[in-house]
This record gives structure tokens, sequence and C-alpha cells, in this order.
């Protein structure tokens, strides 16, 4: 009988993102194994298990998080694959998310609604919150505007909440605001209905990680940035396996990052923030219709403006044309279905409000780069 690999998963399954990567890792053994696998719930505070520091199994996939699990893991000298990112300094290959997107991608995403007004809620414990953060003041600086900074402590539940809500009460309004993850995000929704804050008319909240527990019983529910954890646990099993098997002997400390997914847009960002009403009205109506093979002439009717008029006044406001603005939601929507979706692109086309797939297809590719069929394989999760 061939041996069957034994391999540890001490990954916390407390939210969304170590399920999902739990989800990646079982997909790639269905497809390839068969494994023994180690598995229990675990969250964030998990101690490595006493029966594994004498374990002979072939391999160990971990989110490690303090030095003690960090020297029993280095003592078991078998293959780890590291799926947390940390402070702590560990010599084992890591499989994980790009931070450096993050950031990004929330201030394109309060961008594109219009807001001018912005702040960032930071949780310091962790690097890669740090990142996120510095990520997203950049990208708000270099559009020219000011990111104040709230620093999370934890100690006191009360006194941060009433600090928070200090903060969020001198932001200039409407603001949208960034929360490093959904925890953040949860707080920060809790202290704006403390502070008689509306949401999200004057505060726009997006989070990190997209854990569907904090994001839904959020009030209003919380948007957040999509981590692609089944595409990590997938990718640290194919490392792990190549390890065990000797085709690959991957180098300490070496990284395998994975780009985010979209936004899940919930009502906590679900605005446009613009202060010209009429553009604003334009704006949620493109938003609205834009898969309806809409043209620029029916939003100035819609609006009461004529099209030159409402061409100037978006150009000045946000940035974009009427018709760029239709065309980045219309592809924005061909990205979601060919991610989330094994629609043809034929369907996709109808339903993105193109007349015709073969143009969308060339369309997508001169504006990405690439073909509609290479992006769905590069991102789909």
């Amino acid at each position: 009988m061939s041996h069957i690999p034994q391999v540890a998963i001490l990954v916390d399954t407390s939210r969304s993102y170590g399920r999902d990567i739990v989800r990646g890792i079982r997909r790639y053994v269905a497809e390839y194994g068969p494994w023994s696998l180690y598995l229990e719930p675990r969250d964030l505070h998990s101690t490595f298990p006493d029966w594994l520091k004498k374990w002979r199994g072939d391999g160990i996939l971990s989110r490690t998080v303090d030095e003690t699990m960090l020297r029993q893991l280095k003592a078991t000298q078998l293959p780890v694959v590291e799926l947390r990112t940390s402070v702590l300094k560990h010599p084992f290959p890591f499989v994980g998310m790009d931070n450096s997107v993050i950031g990004i991608r929330v201030a394109e995403h309060f961008r594109n609604r219009g807001f001018q007004h912005f702040g960032c809620v930071l949780d310091a414990s962790e690097n890669f919150f740090v990142e996120r953060s510095d990520r997203f003041t950049h990208a708000v600086c270099d559009a020219g505007f000011e990111c104040p900074v709230f620093q999370s402590e934890r100690s006191n539940w009360e006194q941060h909440q009433r600090d928070l809500v200090a903060w969020l009460l001198k932001l200039p309004k409407p603001a949208g605001v960034f929360a490093v993850n959904d925890q953040l995000g949860f707080w920060v929704l809790d202290a704006a209905r403390r502070a008689g804050i509306a949401v999200p008319e004057e505060l726009a909240v997006v989070g990190a990680e997209n854990d569907n527990m904090l994001c839904e019983t959020a009030s209003p529910p919380l948007s957040s940035l999509r981590l692609r954890g089944q595409v990590v646990g997938y990718a640290a099993a194919r490392l792990l396996d190549e390890w065990m098997q000797r085709k690959h002997i991957p180098k300490p400390g070496e990284k395998h990052l994975h780009l985010p997914g979209d936004i899940v847009v919930r009502q906590s960002s679900d605005i446009v923030a613009v202060e010209d009403p009429r553009i604003a009205a334009a704006l949620r109506f493109i938003r609205q219709h834009a898969t309806e093979n809409l043209d620029v002439n029916r939003v100035a009717r819609e609006v009461a403006l004529s099209r030159s008029v409402l061409e100037r006044r978006m150009k000045a406001l946000i940035g974009r044309s009427p018709g760029e603005e239709i065309n980045r939601l219309r592809f924005a929507a061909v990205e979601k279905l060919l991610t989330q979706t094994d629609l043809t692109l034929d369907a996709i086309a109808a339903r993105c409000g193109f007349n015709h797939p073969q143009y969308m297809a060339e369309a997508f590719r001169k504006r990405s780069g690439i073909t509609p069929g290479e992006f769905r394989r590069s991102r789909k999760s």
C-alpha cells in the first residue's frame, strides 16, 4: 500500500477567512489526495496540540500566532507552510494575501463614489493591518486629500468607543472611512450609531476580510473587501505537497502572494457622495442602470441637465465623464460575472449591456491587458 501523507491543519476556523482556507485545502486534497488530515475547531489563540510534539507526520499548514507556537513548529522539523503574515519572524514559506493592494482598492471604492473626505481606523498589532492602512492613506493623499488615522486601543471597550465617537464627530462629512479589519468596521458602525451619525449618508464605512458573521450582524450591514481564502488554501496545499514529495523545496521565508477579491458592497457604503444634488442623482441613476444599454443622453434627461453641462460637472467632481462612468460600471459587472459565475461570454455581454460579445471581449482586453478568459482563470476562487 502506498503511503498516505499525514498533514496537520492548524488554522483558525472562527472567522470566514480561516474557514475558506480550509475549504481550499479540502479542494486540493479532493483533486490530488488522499491525505490523512488532522483538523480541529480553532481560534486565533488556540495553542499547539501537545500530541503533535512527538508526531511523525509529513507536513503542517499553520496560521501561527505567537513565539511559543513558532518554537514548537520549528521543533517538529517537518515541512511547514505558514498562512499568516505576522510580526513574528519565521523561517517558513508563506502563502497569503497581497495586503499592499487592499488599501488601494478601498480608496478607489470611495473615490469612485465621489468622496473627498476620508479617515482610517487602524489596529497596529499586526504588520499587515499597518500595510493596509498605509496604502489607503497614501492613495488618498496622492489624490490630493487628507486622511486622519484613528489608532485603535482595545484595552477598555467603553473608553475605546467614546474616543472613536469623538474622532468620528470631528471628521468632515460626508466621509469614507476604511477599517483595516471587519472587527474594527463593526465598532465604527456602533460608534456612529452612538454619535447619531447617519450611515451611509454622512459616514460610509468599508472593512476588510468580509467575515460574514461580523458584516451581516453589523447595523447597517458592513461593506468589506473579500479575501480569497480558498485560493490561498489550495495554493498552500499544493506547495506543501510538492515539498513533501521533494519535487520543490521552498526557500526559507519565500512568499507566495495572491490578489484579494472584490469589495462586497453592503449598506454601509452604498452611496454616492457629491454635494451637487443633480450629479449625485446622475451617479445613482448610472449605478442602477449602467448594465441596461444606457447612454449619456438618457442620463442627462433623467436629471434635467444638458449633456454638455452634465459632462462638465461630472468630470469636475469625480474626474470621469458620464460615458466613462457607465463603461467603468459595465466592465466591473463583467469582472464580477467572470469571477463568480460560469456564464458564457455571450450571456455576460447580454447581462452587462453589450450588444456584441466580440466587442465586449476586445474592449475588455484593451482595458485590462488580458482576455476575459485569462482574467477568469486568474481571479476565480
